[in-house]
């Protein structure tokens, strides 16, 4: 066993430095979580690398990385209903994918307890957008807790947990990247000792689980109920004292409030501060903590709500300040602080912009001062991918008589200098139907998509299925490396690496024969490498009428080349 699967068994209280995501594993261990899935996605995937290094005969649960994020979701949802704590975590985008069902199951009765542990991404780091996933808390009728540091993500995912079992409610934890990959010295308590129980707990009389019609009101009515309990139960806020006032201020009248990340920005921003303001950290942002709100608006004259993205709170917050009546003023921050993280210089500019007579200004960088010069993403050295582009790029006219079509992966790189393949790309899956609409009522301009082998189960089937059936006049090559590179070589069904299937390696479900059960006519395949075959089968297919594929093959070179060296350190060990 790893240090890491080590420390995360550890029986007894004790302390250690680690990170967001770890945490957050050791307290799914902690409260007693059977069945935990997930799709890989930063700044997630960590919690599956710690689930990862337990070793499987000493599981007190089970594990898996599903298809996508809409399966996992479903996959918990029906342990819950039998009676398991589950838990689901994936990334900020993943709950696009996952929210036609988890909107649905809110609704229901979770008997055993289900958290939805969400990477959210302000700043876009790793991601295509940096929506606020704040906003399905509040379209779901979901509570929402949002932990600011590793200790507290470690000790709401354990209250979650508890919400979540005692009104039959899922409960998100809303994670943002920071929070995920941050360190801190965090106190454990114990394992619990209770084996896997193979009992059937499911039992229809504890739902309804078939929503018709005629009951959505129904489900409605139930669901806002549990939500306005929750908001009542003081134990939830305060057994931790998660919610903290802080009185510091030498501003009489002027507070602030927030939570999560920016919090922590305020506290250290108001350290180095001549004044001090009056802070209100909350941590249950859906619903919100009323008792606590109100009695800080009704001691306060002016009051900030510091929000990284939307102004949720703010707009939850006035509310309550119009239902009551209350004079307090809420100041609301400018609209260039509506994305991006809020930092310590993003919270001093805010300070300054509501109170620039008791703040400062912060000190702009001096424009002289180096920089580091922009710099494009590449594909890692020996990547099957540059082989693969650099063939196709040979095959393909100018850009002028094409049209390429990026996928989701380590293959959208294609897209910079000096390949430049790939001029539209828009979520996981998309590549055949947008390529499809491409190809309607064009005559004069070729077709070429690409997807990833991870991409092609996550969300590509239906997609490709739907282009072979209509037999659009499409080329899609499959850009296969055996792994989900590009979050950190996750399993996927087409490696036969599945991380549940005993010691041997699990069966691989071949992309050619699946294309091949879906109909597909024209089929291709090739080593990345062997470029001269490549260039030959894209001009192929490109004169091909209707769906045609090619499948370049060839492993992810960085995890190659990884085990490679493990197997060179086993035997020289």
């Amino acid at each position: 066993m790893n240090a890491l699967g080590d420390s995360l068994l550890t029986k007894k209280p004790w302390s250690s430095l680690i990170m967001g995501n770890h945490a957050v594993a050791r307290a799914m261990l902690e409260s007693d979580t059977k069945v935990i899935c997930a799709y890989p996605g930063s700044p997630t995937p960590e919690i599956g690398e710690a689930l990862e290094s337990v070793p499987r005969n000493l599981r007190n649960f089970y594990f898996e990385y599903s298809l996508n994020e809409k399966i996992a979701s479903e996959i918990v949802f029906g342990a819950s209903i039998n009676g398991h704590l589950s838990a689901v975590f994936f990334k900020s985008v993943g709950l696009n994918v996952a929210s036609d069902a988890i909107i649905q199951m809110a609704m229901l009765e979770v008997i055993g307890g289900l958290v939805i542990v969400l990477g959210d991404d302000p700043g876009a780091f790793s991601s295509q957008n940096e929506q606020d996933n704040r906003h399905y808390s509040r379209l779901m009728y979901l509570p929402m807790f949002e932990p600011a540091t590793p200790r507290e993500a470690y000790e709401m995912y354990l209250k979650a947990a508890m919400v979540s079992q005692k009104y039959r409610v899922p409960v998100f934890l809303r994670l943002t990247t920071h929070v995920c990959h941050a360190y801190e010295v965090v106190s454990f308590g114990s394992l619990p000792e209770n084996p896997l129980s193979l009992e059937a707990r499911f039992d229809p009389q504890n739902g309804p689980y078939f929503p018709l019609v005629s009951q959505a009101m129904m489900h409605k009515t139930k669901l806002r109920d549990k939500l306005r309990h929750i908001q009542a139960d003081d134990k939830i806020e305060k057994v931790h004292h998660f919610n903290k006032a802080e009185g510091q201020f030498n501003l009489a009248g002027k507070g602030i409030i927030s939570a999560g990340l920016p919090a922590l920005s305020l506290y250290e921003t108001m350290s180095q501060a001549n004044r001090k303001l009056d802070i209100l950290k909350i941590s249950l942002t859906h619903p919100l903590p009323e008792k606590e709100i109100l009695a800080f608006l009704k001691s306060h004259e002016e009051v900030l709500v510091l929000e990284e993205l939307d102004r949720l709170l703010e707009g939850d917050i006035k509310i309550l300040c119009y239902d009551h009546k209350l004079s307090c003023k809420i100041l609301a921050k400018e609209d260039e602080f509506l994305q991006g993280e809020i930092t310590t210089g993003e919270a001093e500019k805010i300070l300054h912009h509501c109170w620039p007579n008791h703040f400062n200004k912060p000190e702009i960088q001096a424009e002289n001062q180096p920089t580091a010069p922009p710099r494009s993403a590449q594909m890692c050295p020996g990547c099957g991918h540059r082989s693969a582009f650099y063939a196709i790029k040979q095959a393909l006219p100018d850009q002028d008589t094409t049209f390429t079509v990026a996928g989701i992966g380590c293959h959208l790189m294609g897209h910079f200098d000096p390949l430049n393949l790939g001029q539209v790309l828009l979520c996981m899956g998309h590549a055949p139907s947008t390529a499809t609409g491409l190809s309607l009522f064009n005559n004069k301009r070729k077709v070429i998509a690409f997807m990833g082998d991870s991409t092609f189960f996550h969300s590509g089937l239906p997609a490709v299925a739907n282009a072979i059936l209509y037999d659009h006049n499409i080329t899609l090559v499959f850009m296969d490396n055996f792994t989900t590179a590009m979050t950190g070589h996750q399993a996927n069904p087409g490696s036969g690496e599945l991380i549940n299937i005993g010691d041997t390696k699990a069966s691989k479900i071949p992309i050619q024969k699946v294309l091949e059960s879906f109909g597909a006519k024209h089929i291709l395949t090739t080593d990345a490498y062997n470029q001269n075959k490549l260039t030959e089968a894209v001009k192929e297919s490109l004169e091909y009428k209707g769906f045609s594929a090619i499948i370049a093959r060839h492993p992810c070179m960085l995890k190659f080349t990884r085990e490679k060296q493990k197997q060179k350190a086993l035997k020289e060990a």
